[in-house]
């Protein structure tokens, strides 16, 4: 590997966390990085340099912002896909998906409306801020967002809400060279290209699987098991009675005093 490809900011085969085994042990997309284009390779090589600084959200937004996109996407330690760093350059710089729910406002706004919410909704439940609260109360509390669909959550539709908190947390994070080593992605195919299309024709810098086992079913059992055991849970926080627009807003006012 070129030391002026590699550059400082090595990924060394590194995956989100480290709890879980490797599921593809060994492999390291960056090792195909010569095999890129130079634009692509800066491309990449830039998102494992250090995180941008902050210009979008508040110190109290962060503190909501950091916690919630653990939750969504499980990262419980070190090493983190830095996934609120880049949700917040995009936000900084207007970059958006080019579209939004006509009942959500604008992305940037959303997103600090459904933070505040997020806050306010913690306090009525659990009498503290989200980011205070306890890896399974957070859990808790994302399980009756989610189960609330179409219906009003503190002058929110709560599935709008959910679909742009997943949708920015999901692009940053399987956008970062670290995810690709989670999931086997060989990252882009420009100029190199696939030649064995097909299931089980792996190309030869490809890794096998540490285990046969699907982890789409595994992945299944798994959460219907975490919605079995929150379904009490879920019930008694949802009656947390959401409060309308004006509320959130006030909260959001007072804040910024």
């Amino acid at each position: 590997m070129s030391p002026l490809l590699r550059g400082p900011a090595e990924s060394g085969g590194a995956t989100p966390g480290a709890e879980a085994p490797e599921r593809f042990p060994g492999f390291d997309v960056m090792e195909e990085v010569e095999r890129w284009d130079a634009v692509t390779a800066g491309v990449v090589l830039s998102r494992l340099g250090p995180a941008p600084r902050l210009e979008f959200f508040t110190i109290t937004e962060e503190a909501i912002g950091r916690a919630l996109f653990d939750q969504l996407l499980d990262q419980h330690d070190d090493p983190r896909v830095p996934v609120f760093e880049m949700v917040d350059a995009r936000l900084a710089a207007g970059e958006t998906d080019g579209w939004r729910y006509a009942d959500l406002p604008e992305d940037a706004d959303a997103f600090r409306r459904s933070f505040a919410a997020l806050d306010v909704h913690a306090g009525d439940a659990f009498a503290t801020t989200y980011a205070d609260l306890d890896w399974h109360d957070r859990n808790d509390l994302m399980q009756v967002i989610q189960q609330r669909g179409s219906e009003d959550w503190y002058g929110l539709r709560a599935d709008r809400v959910w679909s742009l908190w997943t949708r920015y947390a999901c692009t940053a994070f399987y956008s970062h060279p670290w995810a690709w080593n989670e999931i086997g992605f060989g990252g882009p195919a420009y100029p190199r290209g696939y030649k064995n299309l097909g299931i089980d024709a792996r190309e030869p810098w490809e890794v096998a699987d540490r285990s046969d086992i699907d982890p789409v079913g595994r992945g299944d059992e798994v959460e219907y098991a975490r919605r079995r055991h929150a379904e009490a849970r879920t019930r008694q926080l949802g009656q947390a009675d959401p409060k309308g627009p004006h509320g959130v807003g006030q909260e959001l006012a007072d804040r910024d005093r």
